[in-house]
Formats: structure tokens, C-alpha cells, sequence
């Protein structure tokens, strides 16, 4: 079992920023990548980026590239996601993600949310404009 908080969300204009975390308080070996996604309201959950764990790999998804960075910190089990320049379609509920798969290609990253294992609760972002 994996145990996942996230944290960071909050009410920002646009243009402004926000950074969110994930921290896995337990072990974290096994993990092959973290993922954030993001779901609307009436909407279906959307991959957003992701970060392998032991290699430095990321892959983002074409609406956030230039604007968010994802980043960990293996000594704290913690990654991040740094969103600059919000947008008001930015807004949703944010939810990290853990890919537990034993993959050949340590550089491999999937952005299909049922092949992530295990998702924290959430934390709300909004973007005004």
C-alpha cells in the first residue's frame, strides 16, 4: 500500500502560480513513476505530467508544456508539480498518482490513468480570470 498527500492547491488569478506536492510517506522503492492528473467538473480525469522515479525522464501533456515543471526529491518521497502562467481552464482537481509496473525501459512513462496504481485524494486548483 501506498500512501499518497498531496498539497499546495489554492484560488489563484491568471497569470499567477502555484505549486503543488505529493509526498509518500512510506517506502517508495517499486515506484517506477508519479503522475499528476487533473479532472473538471463534467469532465474525465486527464493525464498532466509525470516523473520517473529512478531515472530523469518527465513527459507532460501538450496543454501544460512551457508552463509546468515536474520535479522530485527522492530523499523526501516528495514530487512536485510547478504550474506558472495559470489559466482558467487550468482549473480542476489536481490528484497524484504512483505507477508500481516493473517496465524493461526505466525511461518509459504511460499517461493512461488506469495504469497508475495508487492516487491520493486530491487538492482543488482554481484559476480566475
Amino acid at each position: 500500500q501506498v500512501q499518497l498527500v498531496e498539497s499546495g492547491g489554492g484560488s489563484v488569478q491568471a497569470g499567477g502560480s502555484l505549486r503543488l506536492s505529493c509526498v509518500a510517506p512510506g517506502r517508495t522503492s517499486g515506484v517506477h513513476a508519479m503522475a499528476w492528473f487533473r479532472q473538471a467538473p463534467g469532465k474525465e480525469r486527464e493525464f498532466v505530467a509525470a516523473i520517473t522515479w529512478k531515472v530523469d525522464s518527465t513527459k507532460y501533456a501538450d496543454s501544460v508544456k512551457g508552463r509546468f515543471t515536474i520535479s522530485r526529491d527522492g530523499a523526501e518521497n516528495t514530487v512536485f508539480l510547478q504550474m506558472n502562467n495559470l489559466k482558467p481552464e487550468d482549473t480542476a482537481v489536481y490528484y497524484c498518482a504512483t505507477d508500481l509496473t516493473w517496465y524493461s525501459e526505466l525511461y518509459w512513462i504511460t499517461s493512461r490513468a488506469s495504469d497508475y496504481d495508487y492516487w491520493g485524494q486530491g487538492t482543488q486548483v482554481t484559476v480566475s480570470s
